[in-house]
């Protein structure tokens, strides 16, 4: 068993730090959208100057 997960640690750890990030990045994205926040920032949130409708569908 010891030997296993020796031979996989570098493997175990990876998948942890990946499965924590992706965590965090749900963890986030439901605060925002609770909080009223917009889930788009790519235009930074400057609206007169923004391509994309997703800011516009919650302020109209």
């Amino acid at each position: 068993m010891f030997e296993w997960l020796y031979a996989n640690l570098g493997t175990i750890l990876v998948t942890v730090l990946v499965m924590a990030i992706v965590g965090l990045v749900i963890y986030s994205m439901a605060k925002n959208k609770k909080e009223g926040k917009s889930s788009c920032s790519s235009c930074g949130g400057a609206c007169a100057h923004c391509t994309m409708q997703c800011h516009h569908k919650t302020e109209m």
